[in-house]
Parts: C-alpha cells; structure tokens; sequence
C-alpha cells in the first residue's frame, strides 16, 4: 500500500468488529501495519473507530473525539464555562483557525507554574532536522522544561480543564512545556507540525501521530514586547498573564496559514505554557 492513505468508513467499521471479537489495539494496529498501513495512521484510525458526544465542562472520551481539537463555540456566547473556571472568548478566526482566550488560568495558577518550573529551566531545543530528537536552534532563544502529563496536582488540574475547553483527550495531548524569554529572547517564525519528508519523522509520528493543534497560554505579562505573530495574516496576540492562544491545523502544510512565533521580548520576562495536541494517543 503506497501514497496517501485514507481512513474509511469501512475501515472504520473493520476496527470496530475486530474488537467486538476481543482484539485490542495493539493487535489491531499490528494486523494493519503488515498489510501496509502506516503506523501513525493505523493508530488514528483506531482511535478515531468509536462515535459518541461530549458535553461542555466534561473531559472527552476517545469515543467523543472531533476530527480537530476544537472550542465549542457553536451556542455564540463571549463565555464558556469549563467545570471549574468561566473562560472569556475574546476572538475566533476561521482561516488560520485560531481562538483567543481570556482568564484560561488564575494567577495562582500562572504563579505556580512559574515557581514549579524555574528550577528546572535549559536552552529550549527544537525538532532535530536531520534525525528523531531535538537539538538547540539557533531560530529559538528560550529557556524551557516539560512537565510530565500528569506529574503533580495542578498538572493533571490544567491539563482536565484544557480537554474539556478542546474537546480533546488528555493522552492525545504532550506534556506541559514551560518557557522563559528573556529580554531579547524571541522563536523565529515556523510551523509546529512535523514536516513529513524530515529525516526521523517516522519515529515521531510513531508516538502519536501528527500534531494538529497548539495552546499558548501567558503566565506572566511582560513589560514590553513578546507577541505571537501570525505572519501571513499579520496577527499579534499580546501576551497578558492568564490568556491563552488557541490555533490548530488539518494537514501539515502552509496552507493553514499557522506561521507563527515569538516577538523579541523588548523589556521584562515573558513566561508561557505550551500544549500540543496530537491526532493519536502519545505515549
């Protein structure tokens, strides 16, 4: 099987009466891969083989699942009550799709993030470009760790709460990643979906598939300077300390118009807190 693959409803259907007679995933997705399905995509189309709803202000199942990660913003109002905290719809845009939050996290929240992380700071690292890991770049001037999914309380609080404000499951998602800009600091424009033709793609794709969305969320407000930019549609979203920018891409192409990057912080620090969403379970 060669070229693009698609993912059918009669695939679909072949999934799901594989496991109505007790194959799991694992078998499933190895059944699959050696009829020449690839592995990222063998891994979607299991997780994607169940139907189902979510409802506002409850975390998702892999049976409610859209095709994206997505806000639902279908009832108009300038809130969205997420179980735990109201957060403020401040603007939506289509193409690139991108939604601005207000008031996503406390200031506590923002506070203790920043102290949890501090300790724990390095260079921030990129993709590598020629082979599967990262490597420092110099397009990014950041400090910055990961926290494990779930590592400590407020972990696993925010994480809940960003599955139900996305409707996307917490193991679809990668670990918290915390950043440090200080001044003169910036991340040069470029695109958080794995370029498919790069050297060690296979192995990324390989723990979760595709990244198809991305939640910047503020936990400081710098002085000056430190905006996202969206290039191609000459966006600038602020940085304000409990905000957060959500925007996510169907295909990793440029046609999605999610160019983004980090402004020059021109005075102060800028802090952020950074999900990526995933089309399949990261593990």
């Amino acid at each position: 099987m060669s070229g693009q693959q698609h993912i059918t409803p009669e695939l679909r259907q072949w999934i799901t009466e594989q496991l109505a007679q007790g194959f799991d995933r694992e078998q499933i997705v190895a059944s699959m891969c050696s009829s020449g399905w690839q592995v990222a995509v063998a891994q979607l189309a299991f997780d994607q083989s169940s139907t189902g709803g979510a409802i506002m202000g409850q975390s998702p199942s892999v049976a409610s699942v859209g095709a994206l990660p997505e806000p639902d913003l279908s009832r108009g109002t300038p809130t969205l009550w997420l179980g735990d905290r109201q957060v403020q719809v401040l603007l939506s845009l289509s193409h690139p799709r991108v939604v601005l939050l207000g008031g996503l996290l406390s200031d506590q929240e923002c506070d203790e993030m920043v102290a949890a992380a501090g300790a724990r700071l390095a260079r921030s690292e990129t993709v590598a470009a020629t082979q599967a890991g990262s490597e420092v770049n110099a397009a990014r001037t950041s400090d910055g760790m990961f926290f494990e999914r779930g590592e400590n309380e407020l972990v696993r609080k925010v994480e809940a709460r960003l599955s139900r404000l996305l409707n996307w499951p917490v193991d679809r998602g990668e670990g918290l990643q915390i950043l440090r800009y200080r001044p003169g600091a910036e991340y040069l424009p470029h695109y958080d979906y794995f370029d498919p033709q790069m050297a060690g793609s296979e192995a990324i794709l390989s723990r979760g598939g595709q990244r198809v969305g991305t939640l910047v969320m503020y936990l400081n407000t710098p002085t000056a300077g430190g905006a996202t930019i969206f290039p191609d549609v000459k966006l600038d979203v602020m940085p304000v300390k409990g905000n957060a920018v959500f925007f996510s891409y169907a295909r990793p192409d440029p046609s999605t118009l999610t160019l983004h990057g980090g402004a020059p912080v021109l005075e102060g620090e800028k802090w952020v807190a950074t999900k990526w969403l995933r089309e399949g379970v990261f593990d």
